[in-house]
């Protein structure tokens, strides 16, 4: 039997199909695998190449694999979605990953460590927690607005709804309403409290990772962001350019381009959202503390605010941020910001 050197894994829950050739190209099997024979079937295969698709479990998948001496790459299913043929199933999936894992010109997903994808997952608690916070406080404004109760936006008119709920003093509120309100009021609490653990949690991983310090330097980049860059980026030179690392975050515009004419248009929202969210939100932060103060450091910005709308300089801000972190990652050196020229 000839010698496998590549095979594609279509990952699931419980079933993975397995697609295998040799260094001509021939099919070598197709098979599927239950998920507790996986590892135990590729411990008794030499090291060849495997290809995954970079979806859930993958980078489990892809430090097990490499345990085991295989050479394992993960790539986004927008990449392996040219090569499927015709119809999808799991076989046509896996024979599609072992034909794109072995092209050139197909950018690969590093495998990301347990410590990454641990701090990664208090990032997205944390916004969980965020989510059903707003949700819990929609419903009682909602539920209030019902008995004719209204309070101000922000945390002040929510505090006097709260305030109000506590006191219990509103006659034209029934016992059942009530009940539901004092509920929905701990809800709030409790998840507000869940929240400021998860950001004590991120901010000791911050102090104790020297990436993420370094990168607090950059301009609207806090201890939220520094942490999510680091752990989002495990290998910066997987970029050529800063340019494609905005572009994977999705903060380059979207081109419409043919015959020599470029016609460029919104960003693109590709890539990594919740990046993407971070970066925006910390460059609007930078935007609204300018024009509190009147003046900024950063001349940079005070032009684009003269030529942009706030929301369209924020995105530019953002691309610019990413920029600067992927050459501080990629060359390891600290922040050097630009001195801002007389006068200014």
């Amino acid at each position: 039997m000839e010698e496998i050197t590549t095979i594609g894994i279509d990952i699931a829950k419980s079933v993975f199909q397995v697609h295998a050739v040799c260094a001509t190209g021939t099919v070598l099997f197709r098979r599927q695998l239950k998920r507790r024979y996986v590892a135990q079937f590729f411990a008794g295969l030499k090291p060849c190449l495997i290809g995954i698709g970079a979806c859930a479990t993958a980078h489990h998948w892809g430090r097990e694999l490499a345990n085991l001496g295989h050479e394992v790459r993960l790539m986004p299913p927008g990449y392996v979605k040219p090569y499927v043929k015709r119809n999808k199933n799991d076989a046509a999936d896996a024979e599609a990953i072992c034909e794109a894992v072995t092209r050139p010109n197909v950018r690969f997903v590093p495998i990301k460590t347990q410590d990454q994808r641990s701090i990664l997952m208090l990032h997205r608690t944390r916004m969980l927690f965020i989510r059903q916070r707003t949700m819990t406080i929609n419903a009682v404004r909602a539920h209030l607005a019902e008995f004719g109760i209204i309070a101000g936006i922000g945390r002040n008119g929510l505090q006097a709804l709260l305030d109000l709920i506590r006191k219990g003093e509103k006659a034209e509120i029934s016992p059942e309403a009530w009940l539901c309100l004092i509920a929905l009021a701990d809800q709030i609490d409790l998840l507000k409290q869940r929240i400021l653990n998860m950001e004590r949690q991120i901010l000791k991983w911050h102090s104790a990772n020297d990436l993420s310090r370094k990168l607090e330097g950059i301009l609207g980049v806090g201890p939220l962001v520094a942490t999510a860059l680091a752990a989002s980026i495990p290998d910066p030179t997987a970029f050529r350019s800063g340019r494609d690392l905005s572009a994977w975050i999705g903060l380059v515009p979207k081109q419409n381009s043919s015959g020599g004419k470029e016609k460029l248009g919104s960003i693109s929202k590709a890539g990594n959202r919740y990046l993407r969210q971070l970066l925006v939100l910390g460059a609007l932060a930078v935007i609204k503390r300018a024009k509190l103060l009147g003046h900024t450091r950063h001349p940079w910005v005070v032009g684009l605010m003269e030529r942009r709308p706030s929301k369209v300089a924020a995105v530019a801000l953002a691309n610019k941020m990413a920029r600067v972190a992927w050459a501080m990652m990629s060359h390891n050196e600290p922040y050097r910001a630009k001195p801002a020229a007389a006068g200014t």
